[in-house]
């Protein structure tokens, strides 16, 4: 993939349009890349459309958010690292400062009744949001397999691995996500000559959890970062077990907030890492895990780009992201389970019920579903229920 143009757009306007995305983006990566496909494609004609597509095709290849890394390329395209550099923490920013604000709401000591309703509303219906996140990236994964039987029946066996880890062993995924990635190398094309040295790296690197402080946030925003495929729903997976168990920065229910947050505010979804960071650590703490979070894509993105065209044809790597890719969405699903047994009121479930009819019935928006799960929970607590 070719550097950018001499032809450069101004900063400001990279400034104003990726901040405006980064304020309007509710609803996920689709809506991202449908946003930046109409300003970068359709209005602007900045890139062509099979230039766009050939940079969501190299961004899926990479670990952590793919909707940033992608606004990223988009500004990279034109105005080289400097363009990706603004564009970046344009896209980044907006939301980063709600959920932050948010944060502080709906982790205070003692919030309202109302925001005690919200809060327990919106999180009963996040099981669902997994499920459903699991569901949406069947497809695609399944479709980057060999036609044959066998390779389909490994596909399935990796999903159940991942669900299977998450629901169990959650400190221990990241270490599931990386034999499944490698066993399916093994299977299609061999190993780099050096990949020995980075197993024996990555497999110590899994025990890092053991460490506490800042070391530890910075750890599991990392994973988030670095080590997740499959897009920003596998936060769910990757962080749970450490936020609530093994450091005991927030409660159940507050991580099922957190998940909630991160899905109705604009921008990343990824930026659920930043209310877990407020809980660790206050606003400083949220911004840390954001800044550890983000930072593998912007490096991915500014020191990669040219070089992607080399990194889609990389057989090795697509027969990572199979085995990766698969296991990552069952620990998603499987990650439901553990979610689930968060719920604490009888009256939850029959919100879950109700989301999960929404969304895997009727296959309706996220964002709408957790803004009436939390209406409906505010309604319930103030009929009495308890929140």
């Amino acid at each position: 993939m070719s550097e950018p143009s001499p032809e450069r757009v101004a900063l400001a306007t990279i400034i104003r349009e990726w901040g405006r995305i980064g304020i309007i983006g509710f609803g996920g990566p689709p809506a991202h890349i449908a946003l930046f496909r109409k300003l970068c494609v359709e209005e602007r004609g900045w890139l062509n459309a099979s230039e766009f597509e050939d940079g969501i095709s190299a961004t899926n290849l990479l670990p952590g958010p793919a909707s940033t890394q992608l606004a990223l390329y988009c500004a990279w395209r034109l105005r080289g690292r400097l363009g990706a550099l603004t564009g970046g923490l344009c896209f980044i920013a907006p939301g980063l400062a709600i959920i932050l604000a948010l944060s502080a709401l709906f982790l205070e000591a003692h919030p309202p009744l109302w925001i005690q309703g919200a809060a327990a509303g919106a999180g009963a219906a996040v099981p669902a949001v997994a499920l459903n996140a699991a569901i949406g990236l069947m497809p695609a994964s399944w479709n980057r397999t060999a036609d044959s039987t066998v390779a389909k029946y490994r596909w399935l066996c990796y999903f159940l691995a991942g669900a299977v880890a998450a629901a169990t062993i959650g400190p221990l995924l990241v270490l599931v996500l990386i034999v499944c990635g490698a066993f399916e190398i093994a299977i299609r094309g061999g190993f780099p000559k050096n990949f020995g040295r980075t197993g024996l790296f990555l497999i110590p690197a899994t025990t890092m959890p053991m460490m506490g402080g800042l070391l530890a946030l910075c750890w599991v925003a990392f994973k988030v970062g670095a080590l997740s495929y499959g897009g920003g729903f596998v936060i769910i997976p990757l962080v749970q077990h450490d936020a609530v168990v093994t450091y005991h920065w927030m409660s159940g229910a507050q991580f099922l907030n957190a998940v909630a947050l991160g899905q109705v505010t604009p921008g990343p979804v990824v930026q659920t890492v930043a209310v877990v960071g407020y809980a660790a650590g206050g606003v400083g703490g949220g911004l840390l895990a954001a800044l550890v979070a983000f930072a593998p894509s912007f490096g991915f993105v500014i020191a990669g780009a040219p070089h992607f065209e080399r990194l889609r044809q990389d057989v090795r790597i697509g027969a990572f992201l199979t085995g990766a890719g698969a296991a990552v969405i069952g620990a998603i699903a499987g990650s439901a389970i553990p979610l689930g047994r968060e719920l604490s009121h009888v009256w939850q479930l029959g919100i879950l019920g109700l989301a999960a009819i929404w969304l895997l019935g009727m296959r309706r928006g996220v964002v709408a579903a957790l803004l009436a799960a939390g209406v409906l929970g505010v309604i319930a607590v103030m009929a009495g229920a308890p929140a």
